[in-house]
């Protein structure tokens, strides 16, 4: 492999396990014996982790475009 590829696939693994993990915190937030959360809070979460990832896939069709939106309840 050359060095670009590699350094591909160690930080894609390396991010993509991170962001695995921080998607599996958010679920936690649906134990309601620990959080109190409105269905809004629950649409407006998943609607913003199903942008992020259209986004990424985006990015990957349009070679690397950034589009800078943040995440508020």
């Amino acid at each position: 492999m050359d060095k670009y590829r590699e350094r591909f696939v160690d930080l894609a693994e390396k991010r993509v396990n991170r962001a695995i993990n921080y998607i599996r915190l958010i679920g936690n937030l649906s134990n309601t014996s620990n959080y109190k959360y409105s269905q809004d809070d629950v649409n407006k979460i998943i609607r913003a982790l199903t942008a992020a990832v259209k986004d990424t896939e985006g990015r990957f069709k349009r070679n690397g475009d950034v589009e800078n939106d943040y995440f508020k309840l």
